[in-house]
């Protein structure tokens, strides 16, 4: 029975043009990720499920892709279980489950540290370039299986660190030439601040979730939303003045001092920032790209301190394309404590799309085949295949065509693959061990020597 050719949900084949495109991109990324003293590691795709479980939240969890057990996966399931499986679902899960993919690189990378923290020397900076899974639905920019670009510092709990994280977007997306960025920025320790003075503070986490999706909810609705967990109604003004600070940086800075005034560790979190924006706001940045946005929650429970997200003002939605903040507890899940860390994340797939969108990426046929060598008689292949090696040799990128077709067939197929030359070797040019070579964009044509042709091509 013939099975109908599709990937699978959520996920994506790419052609030579995407991979090419997706290079460009990650190698600008990784040049940047190198300039700033980071160093590679890799992780395994899967880890074990207590591993990931319970480190991102109620809604992340249900995003984890869960592997099952080899073999007879069912052999030890009590038989209780099995006979009522929809209400013991979370223990059959554990029991035909004990590994899971990957849902991003930082938790790996908490595991990965307190591993091997005999063998690395802190702070430690590494990045890392990895696919991970996401059971989520699949929309414009979302997808289940898609790249991650992290970098990370682990061992230093200086906020020097958050002032060069921000050069770091700057450099790769000017690198990138993306136009009209913006890097919001906002603090854990503000939003922990805020569930205090809104009497929330055991719903923290509810609270932040709500605040993450005020772009797609607008303030009324949020406000709504956070009456439903408990706010107080006399304190509904409070949250109103809070979710319409607006202004400069230093502005929504003082806002916040007036709002926050009572909250201890609120002040810590304004006090960290303001440290963060007078260090940007002496160095040679635009400064109007960092926007203190009191809404920015970042969903993952992990997250302690500074927060960040870039997006851009493009028309073009793709949603975040980088993002990351500060964690001060993640190693310690792995029972090493007292070990902070910091880090951030470039959606790939995301920048990607933004970037094909506005045409920025390079002229794909520079990045191609630059020669194919036409094959007209098999008694010229010793020929052809010295000359090939020897043009590979001095980094010309090069092919050959295989069979012995006619010379129309394979024009054609260089045409169509965008080689900007073909070398064609006929009787005379084997006689005189010479190369003709043909320009595919004007149609002139050159006879040269092994030694002209390298010239040539080069």
């Amino acid at each position: 029975m013939n099975v109908k050719a599709t990937t699978c949900k959520g996920t994506r084949d790419f052609n030579s043009s995407s991979v090419y495109k997706r290079e460009y991109i990650i190698n600008i990324i990784k040049s940047c990720f190198r300039n700033y003293g980071f160093s590679p590691i890799e992780t395994p795709s899967f880890e074990n499920s207590n591993t990931l479980l319970g480190k991102y939240g109620d809604e992340g969890d249900r995003l984890i892709f869960k592997i099952l057990k080899s073999g007879n996966f069912l052999k030890d399931v009590d038989i209780n279980i099995l006979s009522n499986p929809i209400d013991n679902l979370n223990i059959l899960s554990k029991n035909i489950s004990d590994k899971a993919l990957r849902y991003d690189l930082t938790i790996p990378f908490a595991r990965y540290v307190v591993q091997n923290q005999n063998e690395i020397h802190l702070p430690f900076k590494r990045y890392q370039i990895q696919l991970v899974w996401r059971a989520d639905r699949p929309q414009n920019g979302r997808f289940r299986e898609f790249l991650q670009c992290d970098a990370d510092v682990i061992g230093s709990k200086s906020l020097l660190q958050e002032v060069d994280f921000i050069h770091l977007f700057h450099d790769v997306f000017n690198k990138l030439r993306v136009p009209n960025f913006k890097i919001r920025i906002n603090h854990r320790k503000i939003l922990l601040g805020l569930s205090e003075i809104l009497d929330l503070k055991d719903k923290f986490i509810d609270l932040t979730v709500i605040l993450d999706k005020i772009d797609k909810m607008g303030i009324d609705k949020v406000v709504d939303e956070v009456l439903k967990i408990g706010l107080k109604s006399s304190l509904k003004p409070t949250l109103i003045d809070y979710l319409n600070i607006t202004g400069s940086f230093n502005d929504r800075i003082n806002y916040l001092k007036n709002i926050l005034a009572e909250s201890k560790i609120g002040m810590e979190g304004i006090e960290d920032l303001s440290y963060v924006y007078d260090n940007i706001a002496k160095q040679k940045l635009d400064n109007n790209s960092l926007e203190l946005d009191i809404s920015l929650a970042r969903g993952l429970n992990y997250y302690t301190g500074v927060i960040y997200e870039v997006s851009t003002n493009n028309n073009v939605k793709v949603g975040s394309i980088a993002a990351g903040g500060r964690y001060d507890n993640l190693t310690s899940l792995f029972g090493l404590n007292n070990v902070s860390g910091i880090g951030i994340s470039f959606g790939l797939d995301r920048i990607y799309l933004l970037m094909d969108s506005l045409k920025l990426f390079p002229e794909i046929d520079k990045l191609n085949t630059k020669v194919l060598f036409i094959n007209l008689n098999k008694n010229f292949d010793q020929f052809v295949i010295n000359a090939v090696t020897e043009l590979r040799d001095n980094n010309i990128n090069t092919d050959f065509y295989p069979d012995i077709v006619n010379l129309k067939k394979q024009l054609k197929y260089a045409n169509n693959i965008k080689v900007k030359y073909v070398v064609i070797v006929g009787e005379n040019e084997f006689k005189k061990s010479k190369y003709l070579l043909k320009d595919m964009y004007d149609g002139s044509q050159s006879e040269h020597t092994l030694k002209s042709l390298i010239e040539k091509l080069k």
